[in-house]
């Protein structure tokens, strides 16, 4: 049996590493037990500051915060031979965003994989929730170490109930004699309290040390032993502060001699000597929002008195008599506990014996084998690994991203807006339309890319934007090239572009200035929203709202905001709909797909099942008038297509295309079906020739996009639009590439998909 274990790893100082540590080498002796050969490979996460020298079973170190690590891991882990990972996940031991990096790591991993969920939030933000959702649709069994951890992922992350698996935190099965222990460390006599861990100010030790004064008075000969270093991430940004601030709090209550602060992160071993030697142990976190306590298990392992605040685990653990409760700072309830605990000898040492038996059912060799369990029952369901997919993304045939173009229509005011051929042309000046575009592009491409021209360019386009909004909050939209305005209030298309580029922006702002800046940019613009009459500017705005809101879904007002601009464009739909027109118009104009994409942005933040509904009705109506024949066949905007009329071929435009492949793109994120990658990939190929005329429209010398065809042949103007268009739809291709690793189906190798390719082409 060889598993693989994704995790961080003593030496490191971290409560997951030594959960893991543990873990493993219970693992190991459970199937050993059994004569099973079995052989653990580690792959250690590393903090920045970290030069550890790891044991043996570390075959792997992977930088945190290196986002190339993570598919590099991804790779080794695959050659390695593996039978399954376990993948223990916290908070803040993935680089990215909540995260996000580790999720590249398990869409290439070509083994099942068991996720330990250490910690659970019941109001996880939208990327929390997300990424979280994520792991655990592609971990082939969970574990938690709580019920209520198992009530939260299946109501929140509406995780299936047969996924998910009960396993407590383990403890050491090391016993040592109190009494003598006590005479090591010189606590005869004494009243010992104790508590461990990482210290932080969620911790809530200044509770216990506020109720000393009281206890002291009924026993002077009381100590608080206060065993652990300072969190590292607390360090890093706030220094000692907090226990500076507990010091100072002990010397001005004058009980400074009966608190030791021990700062060190000790063995097990020590551990459990210090929690066999005190009286009773306290965990007076502040938050009931902890869905495991490591710490607390360790206590039960050592047959400690408990008192706790309410938390969680805390409630599940401390229920029959098994240890005392107290409220979150109540600093007076806590000294009454205390005092009647030690005035009640048999009482005290009841709860020892019961938190004892229980501890025993959670040592460290009983959870060895329930995972060693939970490992076989899993290998079992696993198919044999067979050839499991067709190409559906062949990324092979497009050509290299490139920006060559765009430098060329850019200046220091902006991107011009047209070109002759693939020369700017400075006569039409520029649009606000296209410098939104361009905002929007240059995020993508500087967010997936890491493009340092993407980079340059972000602040020319949004000083645009600025430029051309007026006092009101509306935006001017045409400006010369001498720099002077050609009008004094845009189209309202053009204000819903630029809102969506702002939304887009205040979730993937490169630094605070730009962010700032947008953030002024949207909200000046708010008060127009509930203006607007044009169903596809009210679209590309519920598009930035929705964009907006996946950081910020506390922000009330503009969920209802989303709401209310939804509801037009449900409302619109449901006028001019029938049974067999299925659209919010009477004809199919152009820009097509952005209303159902924007339906499905808003059905994903509402979570409303009719706008869904609506959403992918009316996308399904669009795909069956224009995706025939194996590729697509936009609507020309000669004469667009009237209910009952003739549909025009003619006058395909980029954006139309665009508008396709995000559309499909948003379908397969929210269904992850791979019909909609198919789809969003004949969409992108119109580009490259997949079209009615089968002529591609990408100059491959210039790196542009044409205009657009007409029945003569295509129209070699290389304007922005379509330029930004290509651009943007290449960007999305890279992404979904990426994201088809989230796909049940996607299971085969890069090695694979490359030679299969090349057959392919042969």
């Amino acid at each position: 049996m060889k598993i693989g274990y994704i995790s961080t790893y003593p030496p490191r100082e971290c409560g997951i590493g030594t959960f893991t540590q543990n873990l493993q080498q219970n693992i190991k002796k459970a199937f050993e037990d059994d004569d099973i050969r079995y052989e653990g490979n580690v792959i250690a996460l590393c903090d920045n500051d970290g030069q550890y020298i790891y044991p043996k079973e570390v075959r792997m170190k992977l930088q945190q915060d290196q986002q190339s690590d993570y598919l590099e891991a991804a790779d080794f882990i695959n050659l390695s031979g593996l039978d399954l990972c376990v993948l223990e996940h916290e908070f803040g031991i993935f680089g990215g965003e909540s995260g996000v990096y580790i999720l590249p790591l398990l869409h290439k991993l070509e083994m099942p994989f068991i996720v330990t969920l250490h910690t659970v939030l019941d109001t996880p933000s939208y990327n929390q929730k997300i990424i979280f959702k994520e792991i655990c649709r592609m971990a082939k069994a969970i574990v938690v170490m709580s019920n209520k951890a198992v009530k939260l992922l299946e109501e929140i992350y509406l995780v299936p109930e047969e996924k998910i698996n009960l396993i407590e935190h383990g403890v050491p099965d090391i016993h040592y004699d109190a009494s003598e222990v006590r005479k090591t460390f010189r606590f005869d006599g004494k009243k010992v309290l104790l508590t461990f861990g990482f210290i932080s100010r969620n911790k809530g030790i200044e509770t216990v040390i506020k109720s000393l004064p009281e206890v002291i008075k009924k026993y002077p000969n009381t100590i608080y032993l206060i065993l652990g270093k300072t969190h590292p991430n607390v360090i890093k940004y706030a220094g000692e502060e907090y226990r500076n601030y507990l010091h100072r709090l002990a010397k001005n209550l004058d009980v400074q001699d009966h608190v030791l602060f021990i700062n060190e992160f000790i063995d097990e071993s020590e551990l459990i000597r210090y929690l066999t030697a005190c009286d009773v142990y306290i965990t007076p976190y502040l938050s009931k929002a902890q869905i495991t306590s490591g710490t607390l298990s360790y206590a039960f392992g050592a047959g400690c008195a408990v008192a706790s605040t309410p938390y969680w685990h805390a409630e599940e653990l401390l229920a029959n008599g098994k240890g005392k409760i107290f409220d979150f700072k109540n600093h007076e309830e806590l000294s009454l506990l205390l005092n009647s605990l030690f005035d009640n000898p048999d009482q005290l040492k009841g709860i020892k014996e019961k938190a004892l038996e229980y501890g025993k059912t959670i040592t460290w060799p009983e959870i060895g084998r329930k995972y060693k369990h939970l490992i076989n029952s899993v290998l079992e369901e696993v198919p044999i690994n067979t050839e499991k997919r067709k190409i559906i993304l062949n990324i092979q045939l497009m050509p290299k991203f490139s920006l060559a173009h765009i430098k060329r229509l850019t200046d220091d005011t902006g991107i011009i807006q047209h070109a002759k051929y693939g020369i700017p042309n400075l006569k039409e000046g520029y649009c606000l339309d296209d410098n939104a575009r361009a905002l929007f592009m240059v995020l993508m491409a500087y967010k997936q890319k890491r493009d340092p021209l993407a980079l340059e360019y972000m602040p020319i386009y949004l000083s645009y934007i600025h430029y051309m909004q007026n006092p009101n909050g509306t935006f001017k939209n045409f400006l010369g090239f001498n720099r002077t305005f050609k009008d004094e209030v845009g189209s309202e298309d053009s204000f819903g572009r630029t809102i969506w580029a702002l939304g887009y922006l205040l979730g993937n702002a490169p630094n605070d200035a730009y962010f700032q800046t947008g953030r002024l940019l949207f909200f000046d613009a708010v008060p127009n929203f509930e203006n607007l009459r044009s169903i596809r500017s009210i679209a590309n705005t519920i598009i930035g709202i929705s964009y907006y809101l996946k950081t910020n879904m506390l922000d009330e007002k503009m969920i209802e905001l989303l709401r209310v601009l939804t509801n037009k464009l449900v409302l619109q739909y449901k006028r001019q709909s029938s049974s067999d027109w299925q659209w919010f118009e009477s004809l199919l104009a152009y820009d097509n797909g952005i209303l159902p994409l924007a339906l499905m942005q808003s059905a994903e933040i509402l979570e409303d099942d009719e706008v869904l509904g609506i959403a992918m009705e009316t996308m399904d109506f669009l795909t069956s008038h224009t995706m025939k024949g194996g590729f697509l066949s936009i609507i020309g905007n000669k004469e667009w297509y009237v209910k009952n009329g003739h549909r025009s071929v003619y006058a395909q435009q980029p954006i139309d295309a665009l508008s396709m492949v995000l559309m499909y793109y948003q379908a397969f994120l929210l269904t992850r079906k791979n019909e909609y990658l198919q789809k969003l990939f004949t969409s992108f190929m119109w580009f490259l020739g997949e079209n009615d005329l089968r002529m591609s429209l990408y100059d491959f010398e210039t790196k542009g996009c044409c205009d657009g065809f007409e029945s003569y042949g295509v129209n070699r103007n290389q304007g922005a639009e379509s330029s930004l268009a290509y651009l943007v739809s290449h960007l999305i291709v890279l992404q979904a590439h990426e994201e088809f690793y989230k796909s049940e189906e996607a299971e085969i190798s890069e090695n694979k998909i490359n030679r299969l390719n090349k057959e392919i082409h042969h």
